[in-house]
């Protein structure tokens, strides 16, 4: 119960663990942040602005290895999470040339549709941004709802999208396309082989791909089945090549 003085009114400043405060500096300021203020002696303390958030730093513990990328983090609540992950990407094209996507700095792949995605800055802290009516549980393993190759993509969402562990989706998807695929709908098989595609390339095994895209382009889907496919993916040129013809 809320003492009578206190107002429901609070703002929470994430104070993160910094261990390389030049890149920590270069990197929020290419992604349009205000450096709000900045200090490295005789400690350091970093502040950045940005919209309507705030993301702090002070030094890190010894001993922090960024390259583990379990320094800290932080959740960034929003309405929508693909304006800022448009905007983010921008910033990213206009100062380095390119999306970061590998190492550290880097930002996660976002598929149309998806409810989060993360930013990794370069001390290996997560700012996980998300969206405010994002489902509350999820079903390791896929939902029990479904069946066959269905739940497997559901699971091998969960295990893209809020564990961002590419490994597994691929394993778990490559199995189940196995164990399910041939009693699967062609759309549920067009899903599964675009997301390999996808992971292979990711994982950087492009020699798998082929695999894949032959597979893919000898199905017969409709036009909505083809944006289904497409929107399972967050770079649809991926799969230009091996898309099937229109019926």
């Amino acid at each position: 119960m809320l003492v009578g003085s206190v107002q429901p009114n609070e703002t929470t400043v994430p104070l993160l663990p910094c261990v390389a405060p030049e890149e920590t500096l270069a990197f929020w300021r290419a992604l349009g942040f205000t450096v709000a203020y900045e200090q490295t002696k005789p400690y350091l303390y970093l502040a950045f602005q940005w919209s309507g958030f705030d993301l702090h730093y002070g030094r890190a513990a010894s001993g922090v290895d960024p390259s583990q990328e379990n320094t800290g983090g932080c959740l960034v609540m929003v309405d929508a999470v693909a304006p800022y992950h448009a905007a983010f990407t921008e910033a990213m094209r206009r100062a380095y040339g390119k999306v970061l996507a590998k190492g550290l700095p880097r930002i996660t792949r976002f598929r149309p549709g998806a409810s989060r995605f993360t930013i990794m800055d370069p001390s290996g802290n997560s700012i996980i941004f998300i969206q405010r009516d994002e489902p509350t549980e999820l079903e390791y393993g896929g939902s029990k709802k479904l069946q066959g190759l269905a739940r497997v993509l559901d699971n091998a969402r969960i295990l893209r999208e809020f564990k961002h562990d590419d490994q597994a989706a691929f394993r778990a998807l490559n199995s189940g396309l196995r164990r399910h695929g041939d009693g699967a709908l062609a759309v549920e098989q067009a899903v599964a082989l675009a997301v390999l595609i996808e992971l292979s390339t990711a994982l950087e095994e492009p020699e798998r791909v082929p695999e894949w895209g032959a597979r893919l382009r000898q199905l017969v889907l409709t036009m909505d089945e083809r944006s289904q496919v497409e929107s399972a993916v967050a770079d649809p040129r991926l799969l230009e090549h091996w898309m099937p013809a229109t019926p």
